[in-house]
């Protein structure tokens, strides 16, 4: 019996942008992106339960079965990656130096944070430099979170409207030894903690709105395309950095 599922489109890649925010919204643990005789081809996996309103998003989707052995193709899809000196990666892969290392199980809900939008915020957090608190808004697996920490931020705030991310960015934190607080909160209505530093790792829109009630000094945002930037009132840009088509940006406050 089939218990995953790859859903694949394929698409000319100067029309791609909007097929990708849909994968974003879709996989934010990740998806697969590769050149398919000169189209783009973007990939995600779903089990069986998740089917459907994957299909209903992408009309027209290709539609396989991962047979026997998927286990393993799920392992080579969550490959190690570098970044700023912080090594992330899955548990079945060895880090050279575990100090420097964020280890994290993707099973099939969260990622290991390899995805170009993670890598981009670490890279910026670590120009930042640590020694201040840090405020990670849509937390997810708690990779940022537990990468700050290994940059020097502290103290450290994860916040998530889904309580399954917040019960798994403290597991992930604990069997990292690494010491930070998260809560379930609506970014959009709730009260948001104040810090020094936050990263705003969502899609565009909420990054916007979170923007306009963020209580901090710096920010580092992703989750969008190259070519996007959020309308930021009351922040100035400071850097943008770019990988594999996607952005972040650094604001600092004005006012």
């Amino acid at each position: 019996m089939t218990s995953l599922w790859r859903v694949s489109v394929r698409m000319s890649p100067d029309r791609s942008e909007e097929t990708r925010a849909t994968f974003v919204a879709l996989a934010p643990q990740g998806f697969e992106e590769r050149d398919v005789d000169g189209q783009l081809e973007l990939a995600l996996y779903v089990n069986g339960e998740g089917l459907e309103g994957v299909r209903a998003c992408l009309p027209g989707a290709m539609v396989t079965p991962v047979e026997g052995g998927w286990e393993h193709a799920w392992r080579t899809f969550h490959r190690p990656a570098e970044v700023a000196g912080i090594w992330l990666g899955p548990p079945w892969e060895t880090p050279p130096d575990p100090s420097c290392a964020v280890v994290i199980d993707p099973g099939r809900a969260f990622g290991t944070g390899a995805h170009p939008t993670t890598r981009l915020c670490i890279e910026l957090l670590a120009r930042i430099g640590g020694g201040r608190s840090l405020l990670d808004v849509g937390c997810g697996s708690g990779v940022l979170g537990i990468a700050a920490a290994r940059l020097g931020f502290g103290p450290i705030t994860c916040v998530d409207v889904d309580p399954v991310a917040v019960q798994t960015t403290a597991a992930n934190a604990a069997a990292n030894g690494v010491s930070l607080e998260s809560q379930v909160l609506d970014a959009l209505s709730d009260p948001l903690p104040s810090a020094d530093v936050a990263v705003v790792n969502v899609l565009l829109g909420p990054v916007e709105a979170i923007l306009a009630r963020l209580e901090a000094r710096d920010v580092i945002t992703s989750g969008y395309l190259r070519g996007e930037r959020p309308a930021a009132p009351c922040w100035a840009q400071a850097e943008t950095a770019v990988l594999d088509g996607w952005a972040a940006d650094h604001f600092r406050k004005t006012r």
